[in-house]
């Protein structure tokens, strides 16, 4: 069955679906990607930037929000409750606390020092309390092996925090490795095995000697005239994935690579279940005979749940 959300994402082209630093800029966000903006129902990242002193208020309208520290830290004021986040240095410091925010509430976010914050979201039904998420309650894994070897950090993954919909964590790729790999899709409907959701990648990366760095994101189609893309990321850039095989995403050497994927989809249940492309899922194979990178963790983590190579690419 054709939806009308299917035939948003098929007008839309897909060099509109790679958007660089500051092309989806609007009012105080450096980045604002919505439904109406990506061409479909649910998933919506923000990045807003306060200076030291600065406030900002979010409107959560009909989606529920998570506030999460990228730099620096804050204090957010919503329903009736006071949570002060103590963030973190930058993405590549180590895993920051953050904030559930529920729809049809309203948030201040205040900065005494300023900081860089991301506002993910997703269209919901229920409304479930606020709640604060301590950094060192977030399950941190090391998947993969050798040159495929990421760190992922679960503060939003399906099975680690209560939401409606809303599904989000962060992959850091040290430089020279591979992530989300070997491609995965989530695009087609199929109990138990793939479920369907929409899906943000926000990119920073680690600059070297004070030299910028850069990395490569590929989308490949799944099906006729599917989403396609091969871009060239740096930070602040974003990859909108309405459907499609998505990965590798690759670190160039030197250069730790940051991710923010943020997620949502129509099903009846809240799950991240993915395809391997045929073609690739067998480097899963090799990985047992690897080591993981020594590079990883890249901080210390209280919270590293362990190795976990035969599970999800992301």
């Amino acid at each position: 069955m054709t939806t009308d959300n299917d035939e948003r994402v098929r007008d839309r082209p897909s060099h509109e679906r790679h958007l660089p630093a500051g092309s989806a800029a609007d009012g105080p966000y450096a980045l604002d990607i919505d439904p109406k903006r990506a061409g479909w129902d649910r998933s919506s990242l923000r990045v807003v930037e306060l200076r030291p002193g600065g406030v900002h208020t979010l409107v959560t309208g009909e989606s529920e929000w998570i506030i999460l520290p990228l730099t620096g830290g804050c204090t957010v004021h919503t329903s009736g409750e006071i949570f002060e986040l103590l963030g973190r240095e930058s993405v590549f410091s180590g895993v920051s606390d953050f904030v559930y925010v529920p729809r049809d509430a309203h948030a201040q976010i205040s900065s005494g020092a300023g900081g860089r914050f991301a506002l993910a979201g997703a269209k919901c039904e229920r409304r479930l309390p606020a709640r604060y998420g301590p950094a060192p309650e977030v399950p941190v894994e090391l998947r993969g092996a050798g040159n495929c070897s990421r760190q992922v950090n679960n503060f939003a993954a399906a099975d680690t925090f209560d939401c409606d919909r809303l599904i989000a964590v962060e992959v850091l790729t040290p430089g020279g490795n591979w992530s989300s790999y070997p491609p995965h899709k989530h695009d087609e409907y199929r109990p138990g095995a793939e479920s369907v959701l929409e899906e943000i990648y926000y990119f920073e990366i680690e600059e070297n000697r004070g030299r910028p760095g850069l990395g490569y994101h590929r989308v490949s189609p799944s099906r006729p005239g599917g989403t396609d893309v091969l871009a060239e990321v740096r930070s602040g850039d974003a990859v909108l994935i309405p459907d499609g095989w998505h990965g590798p995403s690759i670190a160039a050497p030197g250069h730790t690579l940051y991710y923010l994927n943020v997620m949502a989809g129509p099903g009846e249940q809240r799950e991240w279940l993915i395809s391997d492309h045929p073609d690739h899922g067998w480097i899963r194979d090799t990985w047992p005979a690897q080591p993981v990178d020594p590079r990883l963790p890249l901080h210390g983590l209280s919270g590293t749940s362990g190795l976990s190579g035969q599970e999800a690419p992301r």
